[in-house]
């Protein structure tokens, strides 16, 4: 087996609907997911997947909420945009392009700060 990582970056605001303090208002985080690939075989040119095409695909989900506030954005305008909704998200949204035969998605890593972040993988 093989592991494929890309990381990716994305910029917008949140607030958690319900939350007991100051992340209740509106804030704002440079944001990074983590996207990790695995592959049971390379092509014939020694790839598990190709970096280029899995960074495209993560940023062209991303785009959908870069530079938004995350909270208008559906399905986060009825659910809560915490890390561990927004990276279950992005699971399915890929896995969608990703999973094949070969390669299928591992996991899923959002992180609001360098220090703190949630993951989602099945």
């Amino acid at each position: 087996m093989y592991e494929v990582t890309v990381k990716a970056g994305f910029s917008a605001a949140h607030q958690l609907r319900y939350y007991d303090g100051k992340y209740e208002n509106l804030h704002g985080h440079n944001w990074t997911a983590i996207v990790t690939v695995e592959t049971k075989e390379l092509d014939k040119i020694g790839l598990g997947v190709d970096f280029v095409v899995l960074k495209k695909n993560v940023a062209d989900i991303l785009s959908r909420l870069d530079y938004k506030n995350i909270n208008e954005v559906p399905p986060f305008d009825s659910e809560n945009p915490s890390a561990e909704n927004i990276s279950r998200w992005l699971f399915g949204e890929l896995a969608i392009l990703i999973n094949s035969d070969n390669a299928r998605l591992k996991r899923v890593e959002i992180k609001e700060f360098d220090d703190c972040g949630a993951a989602y993988f099945e």
